[in-house]
């Protein structure tokens, strides 16, 4: 007897998604989160002004980096959002010396579903035929075809707004009304359209926040903070929309405070999930027929690791990935003084990749490619804070706008590379007494180039546009980790002897086991990831639901 039909190991992005799409398919659900719970009402922090916080929104630098000095390096960590990220001293991990590598962890109900970035492009074939088409790692066990009806239903449920157009690499999805490009930004894209034209495309970012309103969600009203929460539930996180819907089918349990240890398997089938509960340390096992394991690419693979199962290829913890960041530049530009911005909208620009998209021409220096994000602004009186003058003379600097600028920020592909893993450390525990994971991971030669490429082609579009003043980036390459999409620690394949996970992310070895969030990564596209995590979530909770009818699981 089972004490539910299925559980779920995580509540975030991906778990959200398995929560929601199991119990509307029938299932009695049990949802384990190793953080607190959240009440958006009272967790969230977005409309908190700075004045009522102690740093005043500059943090407490001593407490930072006496407990988070990682978790700190996030863009997206600060004073009124620090609580959303873990604790470094309880939550420990290592890696050698000269190689750094940023685990960002997020343990709460609704996981980095609330601080996220909240962009979402799908995936094409031109990646996942890239690694069979290049002779790298393994092949995807499935293509564009066998993915787009899943982005359909994602994108349909969580709200993405965009702008259709029409190019091979990013297919369209199903869009609200595209967020508007400010007069800078729409000058750009006209000259960058009529110096190259569909070769390199500036296009409005394909963003999770509401422009209408959905399913009692309303839209986004340009607050600006998002990594600080939304309490008008207008950018998709699992608190805001799938765990409600989850919840209002009635075969939702959620336990936060719930650790998991390890699953506990007999004859090549999980039994149950050994939990520890993070306020009590007491131990406890939870049964099931099926489990998704939606903890986060890493932490996927160290609960596997830690369970002793699934990893007969000797793939688990392997071939981690990551998006390389900080080539870019930016610019000047003349003109538009009597406009301005209004709000804080809560996106930027996007560049599609552009770079060995066709064949030939391939670029001589690397293979895969890039998109850019950014946007343009103007300097308000921020710009001020370090110019001389005291009195009307700063009061009046304040109140005025500096010059427009410009800047497009790459993110690149990694390659898969067996020897980029994550393994058990020997002697290492986190607060709870589990082993915690050993790190390392390094850019190659050809993510380096694709850095180097970024900042050229980023100057050749401001030049195009009519930008003074360009300033390659100098800040490159970014940490691995550092972009919080790390992925491919537990890859799907078509082959059991090289790969975790088969084509519905169902384990190999141990197949009432599912891996649904970035651990199953075949390849790491130069787009954010999170929308191919929820549609392969959506996907296998169907398919396993299936096998479960038919009794084959």
């Amino acid at each position: 007897m089972t004490d539910f039909d299925a559980i779920v190991v995580g509540s975030g992005m991906t778990g959200g998604w398995a929560a929601k799409e199991l119990t509307e398919l029938g299932l009695r659900t049990l949802v384990l989160e190793a953080g607190r719970p959240i009440v958006p009402e009272q967790d969230y922090t977005e409309h908190k002004p700075p004045w009522e916080v102690p740093f005043r929104g500059l943090g407490d630098r001593r407490t930072v980096a006496a407990r988070q000095p990682t978790q700190s390096h996030s863009a997206s960590f600060d004073e009124l959002s620090h609580v959303f990220w873990t604790d470094d001293v309880d939550n420990p991990y290592s890696t050698p010396a000269d190689r750094p590598f940023y685990w960002f962890r997020a343990r709460q109900v609704g996981g980095k579903s609330i601080i996220w970035g909240r962009q979402v492009y799908r995936w094409s074939d031109l990646d996942f035929e890239a690694n069979v088409r290049d002779g790298i790692a393994v092949d995807w066990p499935i293509r564009y075809a066998d993915i787009a009806p899943w982005y359909d239903r994602v994108e349909r449920f969580i709200g993405v707004s965009g702008q259709a157009e029409g190019l091979a690499q990013l297919p369209d999805g199903q869009f609200l009304p595209p967020m508007a490009l400010n007069c800078v930004e729409q000058h750009v894209r006209q000259r960058i359209a009529a110096t190259f034209g569909r070769a390199r495309v500036l296009t409005i970012g394909r963003v999770a926040n509401l422009t209408a309103a959905l399913n009692g969600r309303a839209p986004c009203h340009y607050c600006g903070p998002c990594h600080r929460g939304c309490i008008t539930r207008s950018y998709f996180s699992s608190v805001n929309a799938t765990l409600p819907a989850a919840q209002a089918t009635g075969r939702l349990t959620l336990r936060p405070f719930s650790i998991v240890h390890r699953l506990l398997a007999r004859d090549s089938r999980v039994t149950g999930v050994q939990v520890i509960d993070a306020k009590t340390k007491m131990e406890r096992v939870y049964t099931a027929r099926v489990i998704f394991l939606c903890a986060s690419a890493l932490e996927s693979a160290r609960i596997l690791l830690n369970s002793g199962i699934g990893n007969s290829s000797g793939q688990v913890g392997r071939n981690i990935m990551d998006h390389i960041k900080w080539g870019g530049a930016s610019g000047v530009f003349d003109g538009w003084t009597d406009r301005r911005t209004i709000g804080e909208r809560p996106n930027g620009i996007y560049v599609p990749r552009f770079r060995n998209v066709t064949s030939p021409p391939r670029h001589p220096d690397f293979i895969r490619g890039y998109g850019f994000q950014g946007g343009a602004g103007r300097t308000g009186w921020h710009a001020a804070l370090h110019a001389p003058g005291i009195g009307l003379a700063l009061k009046a600097r304040l109140t005025d706008l500096g010059p427009w600028s410009m800047s497009f920020d790459g993110f690149g592909e990694m390659l898969p590379r067996e020897e980029n893993r994550a393994t058990l450390h020997p002697t290492l525990v986190d607060a709870w007494g589990i082993p915690s994971l050993h790190i390392e991971c390094r850019w190659s030669d050809n993510e380096l180039a694709i850095h180097r490429d970024m900042n050229v082609t980023a100057a050749e579009l401001l030049e195009a546009a009519g930008a003074k003043d360009i300033e390659p980036s100098t800040s490159g390459p970014s940490t691995p980790g550092g972009t919080n999409h790390e992925m491919g620690t537990a890859r799907m394949g078509r082959d059991p002897k090289t790969s975790v996970l088969n084509g519905w992310n169902q384990s190999w070895d141990v197949p009432n086991v599912f891996v649904t969030d970035g651990a199953a990564m075949t390849s790491s596209s130069c787009q954010n990831p999170s929308l191919t995590y929820m549609a392969l979530t959506a996907r296998a909770c169907h398919y396993a639901v299936e096998q479960l009818k038919r009794r084959e699981l």
